[in-house]
C-alpha cells in the first residue's frame, strides 16, 4: 500500500507545498540526468572537433536521446553497480549502442557531477532573479504613492522621530536591492569545473591527445562555452571548491535575513492595526477566533527565511573538510542544502511578491497614533518658539517638563488621551506662542525629508537596476496555499 500511494510516503513541503514548477523541475531528477547526457554530448562533440576518432553518426545517436531516459533501468543499474554516474552511462550507451564506446570518454563522475551543479545553481539564479526584482518593484510603487503619509516611527520599538510610510518601505527596498545585486555577482562569478579528470590534472585527456597541452585547454574552453559559461576554475581538486557553495548559500541566507526583517516589521504593523498583507474574502484567520486577521503568509515568510538562513552551515562545513583533493562527506549533505536553499528563496519571494501587491494602509488608525504622541515630541519646536517670542530655554523646559510628566501619569496611570497641548494651552506661560500651536502640531513638519529621500531613492538606486527585468515585471502572484 505504501509503495502505491504517494501520500504513504514523505514529501518536502518546499516542492509539494510551496515552491514555483519551474523551480521544482530545476532541481529534479530529469533536469539533472538530461543534463549528464548534454554534458556527454558537448565532450564527445568537442573531442571529435579536435581529432578522436568520433562518428557524426554517434553525435546524432546521442543528440536523439537526450531526453528519453529509462529512469527504471537506471535505478536497477544504479543498485547492481552502486554507482550513480556509471548507472546512467550504462543507462545511455543501451539507447545509443553505436556510441556506448565513446560516452564519458576521459571523464570522471564530477565531470557531469559538479558541472551540473553548477548549471543548475546558474539556472536557479535566473529564476529568483526576476521575482526579486518583482518584490522591489511593488515595493516601490507602494513607497511612491506612500511618500508623504506620515507615521510614528520606532526604535527599540518606542515611539520615535516622525517618518513617513514610503520611507520607512525605502528601508525594504534598499535591502533588496543589496541582495539583487549580490545574486546578480553570485551569478556572474560562476565559473565551469569543466574537464578536468580525476584529480584535476586533465591527465587522461593529455593522454587521450598524445601529451598535446593545446588540445586538452581547447576542450576545457569548447566545453565551457557549449555549456554557457564565459570562464571555467583553472584549478580545481576533483570537485570545484565547496567554498563556491558557501559563497552561493551566503548570499541566500542574507536574502533571508531581509525578508524575515520586512515580514516582522509587518507582522508587528499589523498588531498595530497600520498595515495589512492582503486578507482573501473567505481567508479565515482562525479556527476558533472568528475576528482573526492573521499575516499569516509574513509568518509563513519568518518561517520559512530561518529555515534559509541556517543553511548556511552546510556548507562552510563542508568545505572545511575536504581532505585534500575531496572527499565523498560532500555528497549526501549537498544533495539537501543546495536544492533547499533554491527552494527555500524561491517561495519566500514568491510570497512577499504576493504581500506586496496586497498590502493595505489605514491611515486613520496611523494619524491617531500620531496625536497620541506628538505631543511630546513637539516639545522641543514649542520651546523655540518661545525663545524666539522672548522666552527663556531653561524655564520653559522646566515648564515643559512638569507638564509633561502630568500628561504622561495621564495616559499611563489612567488609560486617558495625551493631553499635554490642553495643558499649554491652559498655561498662561505659553500665552506668546498659542496662535502657532496648530502648525507646530502639523504631522508633516516632523518628516523631515522624508518624501524627497524617498522619490530621489527610487530614481537614483530602484529603477535603474530594475531595468534589465522589465520584460518579466507584469507577473502578479497568487498563492494556491
Amino acid at each position: 500500500m505504501a509503495e502505491e500511494d504517494p501520500f504513504c510516503r514523505y514529501r518536502s513541503p518546499l516542492v509539494s507545498r510551496y515552491a514555483s514548477p519551474d523551480m521544482a523541475f530545476n532541481f529534479s531528477e530529469r533536469k539533472k540526468f538530461s543534463t549528464w547526457r548534454r554534458l556527454w554530448l558537448y565532450l564527445a562533440k568537442a573531442e571529435k572537433s579536435l581529432g578522436l576518432p568520433i562518428t557524426d553518426e554517434q553525435i546524432q545517436e546521442m543528440e536523439a536521446k537526450l531526453d528519453s531516459i529509462d529512469f527504471k533501468m537506471a535505478a536497477e543499474e544504479e543498485k547492481r553497480l552502486r554507482h550513480d554516474v556509471m548507472a546512467h552511462v550504462h543507462t545511455f550507451a543501451h539507447c545509443c549502442p553505436k556510441a556506448a564506446g565513446i560516452i564519458h570518454l576521459g571523464a570522471t563522475s564530477c565531470y557531469v557531477g559538479d558541472n551540473t551543479d553548477l548549471i543548475v545553481l546558474r539556472d536557479g539564479f535566473n529564476l529568483l532573479l526576476p521575482k526579486l526584482a518583482r518584490v522591489i518593484s511593488r515595493l516601490a510603487d507602494f513607497a511612491e504613492k506612500n511618500a508623504d503619509l506620515p507615521t510614528l516611527g520606532f526604535t527599540h520599538y518606542q515611539p520615535a522621530q516622525l517618518t513617513t510610510v514610503g520611507k520607512r518601505c525605502c528601508l525594504w527596498i534598499q535591502d533588496l536591492c543589496m541582495d539583487l545585486h549580490n545574486l546578480e555577482r553570485a551569478r556572474d562569478e560562476l565559473r565551469f569545473r569543466g574537464v578536468k579528470g580525476t584529480t584535476g590534472t586533465q591527465a587522461s585527456f593529455l593522454q587521450l591527445f598524445e601529451g598535446d597541452h593545446d588540445k586538452v585547454e581547447e576542450l576545457d574552453r569548447l566545453v565551457t562555452a557549449m555549456a554557457g559559461f564565459k570562464r571555467a576554475y583553472i584549478v580545481t581538486g576533483q570537485t570545484y571548491s565547496r567554498k563556491v557553495d558557501i559563497e552561493v548559500l551566503s548570499v541566500l541566507a542574507s536574502l533571508g535575513a531581509s525578508v524575515h526583517k520586512i515580514c516582522t516589521d509587518i507582522r508587528l504593523l499589523a498588531n498595530l492595526k497600520e498595515l495589512e498583507e492582503p486578507f482573501e474574502k473567505d481567508q479565515i484567520g482562525s479556527s476558533a477566533m472568528a475576528y482573526k486577521r492573521n499575516p499569516m503568509r509574513s509568518e509563513r515568510c519568518c518561517s520559512l527565511a530561518r529555515h534559509l538562513m541556517i543553511l548556511i552551515q552546510d556548507p562552510l562545513q563542508t568545505a572545511s573538510v575536504q581532505w585534500f583533493e575531496r572527499t565523498l562527506d560532500d555528497s549526501a549533505n549537498r544533495r539537501v542544502c543546495l536544492p533547499e536553499a533554491f527552494l527555500t528563496a524561491d517561495i519566500i519571494l514568491s510570497t512577499l511578491q504576493n504581500i506586496s501587491e496586497g498590502l493595505v494602509v489605514y491611515p486613520k488608525v496611523i494619524a491617531r497614533r500620531i496625536q497620541q504622541e506628538l505631543p511630546f515630541m513637539c516639545t522641543e519646536n514649542i520651546i523655540m518658539a518661545m525663545v524666539k517670542a522672548g522666552g527663556n530655554r531653561q524655564d520653559c523646559h522646566e515648564k515643559i517638563r512638569v507638564l509633561s510628566q502630568q500628561a504622561a501619569a495621564v495616559v499611563k496611570q489612567e488609560g486617558g488621551d495625551n493631553d499635554l497641548i490642553e495643558r499649554i494651552r491652559a498655561d498662561p506661560y505659553f500665552n506668546p506662542i498659542h496662535g502657532e500651536l496648530e502648525s507646530l502640531l502639523e504631522p508633516k513638519s516632523f518628516t523631515g525629508r522624508a518624501s524627497q529621500q524617498v522619490a530621489r531613492f527610487l530614481k537614483e538606486e530602484v529603477y535603474p537596476i530594475l531595468t534589465p527585468y522589465k520584460s518579466k515585471m507584469d507577473v502578479t502572484m497568487e498563492l494556491s496555499l
